[in-house]
């Protein structure tokens, strides 16, 4: 069976690889090509990645580059038709919900290929965000549904989705967390940075809801002030970003945080390093609700929703949306020695990516492929 990996943003890159790693296990049943669309990086600047996640370099790469939602979905189909068309797959795999994994699945249901969503099920329940009209769109053409917990495939099934082609399987990002911890563990980002742990908390920020209007981003901006004159705080910044605080003026703002560390993005290790080394995080990133819940950190998710609910129900993970009151009140719980203790959630256990193989050799419409 030839299997295509499709590959796109930063946090694609650590869900298909526990995939890949298990796939060629099976030499005799599968032959798994990854495909790398470029959506966020080119293959120099993810090529980190690769390396630390022990990836090979990709067997397609598009270089699509960076644009708006309907150019960057538009270019990534015409590419990848043509690859699908020439190199036929016996079955597309897709992972979260980027523009890359709607583009792709559009494509696999036109060409009538078999089509996997790993992460299915996931919902918001808001759709003035992009990524959930692509977990929707991506659910419905999918012909096997690989969900993280319950709740997903509660959604699925409330959306007419058979039970039959949906899959509780577990998380394979968390796949790669444990597979790589010896790695975060020597990783030297907190000696290159002068930290120590827990004296810090870590900020990532990149929705187009936080960051792409600049009374959203000043009200954050506001509370990370009066956060970071009672803890250090480490600032890693998204390019998506960095752009937008220079067109929105707002350098000067971000400089006068003096107990603030601005760094550029860092490599899969360091980053969960930092996460690790530190006493909460401030976020508006799904899969760092996630990392965070497994690593027992707690978790400030500025944000009004999440698609990870199970994160906060059964995680370290609380919302506090947008304003600044509320997001200073939680963190200083924190500071102060509270925060939420969860627990890890159900077949968030490492293995995640063999449930899904030994799923796709099951399944009697695959076998004669």
């Amino acid at each position: 069976m030839k299997v295509f990996l499709i590959a796109g943003a930063r946090p694609n890159f650590m869900k298909i690889a526990p995939i890949w790693k298990e796939i060629k296990k099976h030499p005799a049943e599968f032959e798994a090509l990854i495909v790398h669309t470029g959506q966020h990086y080119d293959y120099e600047m993810s090529k980190s990645f690769f390396e630390q996640l022990v990836l090979p370099e990709p067997d397609f790469y598009l270089g699509v580059g960076s644009a708006s939602q309907a150019y960057q979905t538009a270019k990534i189909m015409v590419e990848f038709e043509k690859m699908a068309i020439e190199d036929r797959p016996d079955l597309i795999v897709v992972v979260g919900d980027v523009n890359s994994t709607l583009a792709c699945s559009l494509v696999a249901a036109k060409l009538q290929i078999k089509l996997a969503h790993i992460e299915a099920g996931l919902r918001s329940f808001d759709r003035s965000m992009p990524e959930e009209i692509n977990r929707i769109v991506t659910d419905v053409l999918s012909d096997y549904l690989f969900t993280t917990c319950q709740d997903a495939n509660n959604n699925l099934e409330k959306e007419g989705i058979g039970k039959e082609k949906t899959f509780f399987v577990g998380n394979v990002m968390i796949d790669s967390l444990f597979s790589n911890m010896e790695g975060v563990n020597n990783s030297l980002i907190l000696k290159r940075l002068g930290l120590e742990e827990k004296i810090y908390a870590l900020l990532t920020l990149h929705r187009p809801s936080n960051v792409d209007q600049k009374e959203t981003f000043l009200r954050i901006l506001e509370a990370i002030e009066e956060i970071q004159k009672e803890i250090k705080i480490v600032f890693s910044v998204h390019p998506r970003t960095r752009i937008r605080i220079k067109e929105l003026g707002l350098d000067e703002k971000i400089d006068s945080l003096s107990n603030m560390i601005v760094v550029e993005p860092l490599s899969y290790l360091d980053f969960l390093r930092l996460t690790k080394g530190s006493k909460f995080t401030m976020t508006d990133s799904g899969g760092l609700q996630e990392e965070t819940t497994v690593l027992g950190i707690p978790c400030v998710t500025i944000r009004e929703n999440t698609e990870r609910p199970i994160t906060i129900s059964e995680g370290t993970n609380v919302l506090v949306g947008t304003d600044t009151e509320k997001i200073v009140r939680e963190c200083l719980v924190v500071i102060n020695g509270g925060g939420k203790r969860g627990r890890i959630p159900k077949l968030w256990d490492g293995k995640a990516a063999k449930r899904i193989v030994e799923k796709l050799l099951e399944v009697d419409s695959l076998a004669g492929c």
